[in-house]
């Protein structure tokens, strides 16, 4: 039986998921796509209500578009707690999300797969999360998106870096196991030889 399941799925989390998370999915997405590899599912949600059935921030579209990355779409939705299974990458756009997410992990196995999305920038990778953060630029103007523009786009080859990691691995994984009678067979003719 063949799974439709990615072998990889990351979530781009926010406040709203209007503005960060959703360009950080878009860009990745794009980015992925970019470098041919397969496999893998992003998506993006916030960890409030707030904007949920609205479309993405104009301003962020609009940022977007410049890089003919579309994004009419996109329409917010807020975290749920299953997402911790089906999700093998969390990535928090900045500290109170990342925060908001250590505290509602059910598991080892969930708080793991929480990332800060700027540790993937060389720039602040190792530093504290607080020190990786990209402050919310709905409160600004078009200067503040051009500025989560160029902090995600600093992390996206770190992020595809770790993305062909895992798909290795993950590869690796679903090898079939060698079929022992073909291997005794095979020390047979050697030990023969």
């Amino acid at each position: 039986m063949t799974s439709t399941r990615s072998q990889y799925r990351i979530i781009t989390v926010c406040t709203g998921n209007i503005c960060r998370s959703p360009m950080a999915e878009l860009m990745l997405a794009e980015a992925l796509a970019a470098a041919q590899l397969t496999g893998v599912d992003v998506d993006s949600a916030g960890i409030t209500a707030y904007e949920v059935g609205r479309p993405i921030d104009p301003r962020a579209a609009r940022k977007l578009a410049a890089h003919q990355i579309p994004s009419a779409g996109h329409i917010a939705r807020e975290w749920r707690n299953d997402w911790f299974q089906s999700r093998d990458l969390i990535l928090a756009m900045d500290v109170d999300h990342y925060g908001w997410l250590r505290q509602a992990a059910p598991d080892a196995a969930s708080l793991a797969k929480i990332r800060m999305l700027r540790s993937f920038d060389p720039a602040v990778a190792g530093r504290d999360p607080l020190d990786q953060g990209i402050e919310d630029p709905w409160y600004g103007g078009h200067t503040d998106f051009d500025i989560t523009w160029d902090l995600i786009h600093a992390s996206l080859p770190g992020l595809l870096d770790h993305v062909r990691a895992a798909l290795t691995h993950s590869a690796a994984d679903l090898r079939p196991l060698p079929d022992p009678e073909e291997a005794d067979a095979e020390q047979r003719v050697r030990s023969i030889s």
